[in-house]
């Protein structure tokens, strides 16, 4: 008899740090809830994230 011991991986929420289900049964992975994944989909719209820049500006690059 073959039993299946699956064990769910819960992952903390990037928006809210609540525990969350990471199994495709868990439709908004990572996140817990599709509330979470819009208020991320809006950090990301209102340019919230960003991605730094490698190198520093000099007044030169504004002449171009």
């Amino acid at each position: 008899m073959q039993h299946s011991t699956k064990k769910t991986k819960h992952v903390p929420c990037p928006s809210c740090k609540s525990l969350s289900d990471f199994s495709p049964e868990n439709q908004y992975r990572p996140f817990c809830s599709a509330r979470c994944k819009m208020v991320d989909l809006g950090d990301w719209a209102n340019e919230t994230y960003r991605i730094p820049e490698k190198t520093v500006p000099t007044d030169s690059d504004d002449l171009n």
